[in-house]
């Protein structure tokens, strides 16, 4: 049995085990970091560390103080709030119980967190703030089954409504006095629970964010968690002295698989969710590795862009040569460590890359702390050429693949011989094959136990002898390496006949505008495509100060013509590299971007086609009217 085999298979049965060992392995080491605003409001945050022994005595209170509230193995604890410390610790605490975690987004609508609570069976949900107890306060009579809220920030609690049970709301320092208090009672409580967990029990409720309908609770059990823990470790990837920067919302699976990952390795996490604080961070935490969607990137490379613009036209040709540079870089370099194992240039691509490096590829990785070693994208596919972009930059980015039903990362690239345009290989443990209609199947010990509550839509997607079927389209390489053509049900076809991917003709137009921000492709059983495109205001907004705009608003800039005609060369620059068939006859610009409020986009920054397509519907007629459908 090989040493990966071996780690795998003889995984603990859950991530609340492999937590003890680690506590006990490296009491001292730091574990997290988290900012902590300075009093006064002005000045930069004071960042704060936590070691693995100090977490665990915040962990193994908060597991008492549900324990002491009555919670039992497998009863779901709910976690509504933004990315900070406490949710992991929170989370560590629920596992630690033997309890499950039910995630919800701090964004979801008082309507569906409350279907989430009540779906899931809640016993407990512990809120960040007012805004989320308000959202149960207002629900409390048709959530029988809660039977307490913990509010992280105890200044939000408020005085309680008339008819509130007087302990139904507590603090979460205050839980945690409790169970500090209770283990002084059962020194060995927290041991007992953790040795009492099984593979199988429910350790996770992820509700999928729907196009239609209610959404879905994907059913996660220790044991999935407990084996993604051991494959990252068995990808090599991450080392035990790497420090992570850690933003993305821990209600998603992409971000809850860190956790467990972390853990495995016992590195360091610098924590906080505030994306607008990402690049004021980079910088200060200097991650070695980050994990992003591809939105991120397409924000930052909007960004260098229209900074290199606003230097004037010497400088933006240069940064227009530099990543053409970079782009010729990374595919030749990835070319030949494909067919020779070394990533070599010819002498003339190495010099021209230097001296881009000089110019520009440098002042970008500081702007990332300037110890990056890769960053791993998902949630989305990454428009390759801004792939290769960063690539030839020096900002390794590595695209990995997986669903909240396979538990997050079922593909990564591997490190030095990553390709981009791809998801990499599969992890260790886990099994892929493509249908006879493209679809990409998965079987392994990630994939998910069922939905809650809903044998009939299990059954759609998982065949009795686990392969779970993905609902995406690829092509496996004869190396294994998967790329992702497109979502099955996002495929167009028109009335043609012909047979669209919409992520592909989206991922180019973001490689070629640095102005965009989100763009969706129509055309199913229409005779030609059409576009819905969102501009990104921070960057077509420095555009509009140098073109006589200044003076405007944001809808007044997207409106104007001189806008339109500078999105329509962008548009007339994708239609040269598609297909006919492929090609965009007409756009819209968008009032205003997509927003996760308005359910056009999901947290995790993915469009919802559907709800896009019903929120601008007068638009996407109106490209169409006056037109002969064929």
């Amino acid at each position: 049995m090989s040493d990966t085999q071996t780690l795998i298979e003889n995984r603990p049965p859950s991530v609340a085990c492999l937590f003890l060992d680690r506590v006990a392995a490296t009491p001292d080491k730091e574990a997290y970091r988290h900012p902590v605003p300075p009093a006064s409001g002005v000045g930069p945050d004071d960042w704060r560390s936590l070691t693995w022994s100090e977490s665990a005595e915040r962990v193994f209170a908060i597991a008492a103080g549900l324990i002491a509230l009555g919670v039992h193995p497998e009863e779901r604890v709910a976690l509504a709030s933004s990315t900070r410390v406490e949710w992991i610790l929170a989370d560590l605490g629920i596992l630690c119980a033997g309890a499950a975690t039910t995630t919800v987004y701090p964004q979801t609508n008082t309507d569906e967190s409350a279907f989430m609570l009540s779906d899931s069976g809640s016993r407990v949900l512990i809120a960040e703030d007012a805004a989320q107890l308000t959202k149960v306060r207002e629900r409390r009579h048709e959530l029988p089954e809660l039977a307490h809220v913990v509010v992280i920030d105890p200044q939000s609690i408020g005085p309680a409504p008339a008819g509130e049970p007087e302990d139904w709301v507590l603090g979460l320092a205050e839980l945690e006095a409790r169970g500090a208090a209770y283990l002084e009672k059962h020194p060995d409580l927290i041991k007992e629970r953790v040795s009492a967990i099984t593979a199988d029990q429910l350790a996770t409720l992820i509700y999928t964010s729907g196009t239609t309908g209610r959404p879905k609770g994907v059913r996660l059990l220790h044991d999935n968690w407990s084996y993604m823990a051991k494959a990252i470790h068995a990808t090599g990837l991450l080392s035990g002295e790497d420090v992570a920067y850690l933003w993305l919302p821990l209600a998603h699976v992409f971000a809850k698989v860190l956790i467990g990952g972390q853990i495995e390795m016992g590195h360091v996490t610098a924590v906080d969710g505030r994306v607008d604080k990402i690049i004021e961070n980079l910088p200060v935490v200097r991650p070695t590795y980050m994990a992003a969607v591809p939105r991120i990137f397409e924000k930052v490379y909007n960004g260098v862009a229209a900074k290199a613009r606003a230097g004037g036209a010497a400088k933006f040709k240069i940064f227009q040569w530099a990543a053409g540079v970079a782009r010729e870089y990374a595919r030749t370099t990835q070319d030949n460590f494909r067919r020779t194992g070394r990533a070599t240039v010819p002498a003339s691509l190495a010099a021209k890359h230097k001296l881009a490096d000089k110019l520009v590829y440098g002042k970008l990785r500081e702007a990332f702390g300037g110890r990056l070693r890769a960053c791993i994208s998902g949630s989305a596919a990454l428009a390759p050429e801004i792939g290769y972009f960063f690539a030839g930059a020096g900002v390794h980015v590595l695209e990995g693949y997986g669903l909240t039903e396979s538990s997050a990362a079922s593909f990564v690239n591997p490190g030095e011989a990553y390709r981009t345009g791809t998801v990499g290989k599969p992890l260790p443990g886990t099994e892929v094959r493509i249908a006879d209609d493209g679809e990409i199947l998965l079987r392994g010990p990630g994939i998910m136990h069922g939905y809650h509550g809903l044998p009939e839509k299990t059954a759609e997607v998982l065949e009795p002898d686990g392969w779970f079927h993905t609902g995406d389209i690829g092509e496996l390489s004869p190396d294994g390496y998967l790329r992702i053509t497109d979502r099955k049900k996002d495929l167009i076809k028109t009335s043609g006949g012909k047979y669209i991917a919409p992520a592909e003709v989206e991922g180019q137009f973001k490689a070629v505008c640095p102005y965009v921000s989100n763009i969706l492709v129509h055309g199913a059983d229409r005779n030609f495509c059409t576009a819905l495109i969102a501009l990104d205001e921070p960057a077509i907004m420095a555009w509009a100060a140098e073109n006589g705009l200044e003076d405007r608003g944001y809808a007044e800039v997207v409106a104007a013509p001189a806008t339109v005609e500078l999105i329509d060369g962008y548009v007339q620059q994708l239609n040269e590299g598609l297909q006919r068939w492929q090609t965009v006859k007409k756009f819209r610009i968008l009032p205003r971007d997509l927003a996760i409020e308005k359910g056009e986009i999901t947290p995790s920054l993915k469009v919802k086609r559907p709800a896009v397509e019903r929120s601008f519907k007068d638009l996407i007629d109106e490209m169409y009217s006056g037109t002969r459908e064929a």
